[in-house]
């Protein structure tokens, strides 16, 4: 695939990150349904949702037959189907998109078991770093009461049960989570992200998200154009 980093594109990307449990997932919503609101060009993907991947993903956590390499390369090629069939179009058509996990989580998660973080920024290569990053930092314990309070049972991979870290799944998701948080608190200066605290009101944190982004970008550019 072409890298296209630097090349300038109509479109904007806006990207989320942060532990499960941490809040993201709310307020990129929020933030979707009031750019929408304002009349503005929206789209929005999410992390491993490829449906020409799918399936393969699903049968080998299932069978348990992914090795960390395996895993890294298949989630790269979800993402890789999305960014060229989705992202990239959704860009050059002039859309804000919004992204629920970006390359970034694959950095995190495929790091803590054991891949080489200079080859999983190669093998992200061909994509192009949003343009703005919003990182939710929310506390542990906050995102790991969040997770487990409504959650009867973790699954394997979830609770990173393949790093051999805990033989109890709610302990290995603790150990697994608290790893990928320093993961993304090592990577917050490198990309640039923005910080958002994770455990402020929902509300008080979508008013600093709708700043940051109304202040980044010229949203008025993003408006659906109507014939007169």
């Amino acid at each position: 695939m072409k890298r296209d980093v630097n090349t300038e594109l109509p479109g904007r990307l806006i990207a989320v990150e942060g532990l499960d449990g941490s809040g993201k997932s709310t307020q990129i919503y929020l933030l979707k349904r009031w750019l929408e609101m304002r009349g503005l060009k929206v789209c929005f993907t999410e992390w491993n949702s490829s449906v020409i991947v799918k399936k393969a993903t699903s049968k080998g956590k299932k069978r348990q037959l992914l090795t960390p390499t395996t895993f890294s390369l298949i989630h790269c090629t979800d993402f890789a189907d999305r960014y060229e069939r989705q992202i990239l179009p959704l860009l050059k058509a002039g859309y804000l998109v919004l992204c629920d996990r970006y390359i970034y989580t694959a950095f995190a998660r495929d790091a803590v078991r054991g891949c080489s973080r200079p080859w999983l920024r190669s093998l992200y290569g061909f994509a192009r770093h949003p343009d703005l990053a919003l990182f939710f930092n929310t506390p542990l314990p906050v995102a790991l009461n969040r997770i487990l309070s409504g959650r009867p049972q973790l699954k394997y991979h979830e609770a990173g049960m393949d790093l051999g870290l805990s033989a109890d799944p709610y302990e290995s998701f603790r150990l697994f989570q608290e790893r990928i948080y320093n993961e993304y608190l090592a990577m917050r200066d490198e990309f640039s992200f923005v910080t958002i605290d994770g455990s402020a009101p929902i509300e008080e944190q979508q008013e600093k998200v709708r700043e940051i982004v109304a202040a980044t970008f010229d949203l008025p550019r993003f408006r659906w154009k109507t014939l007169r």
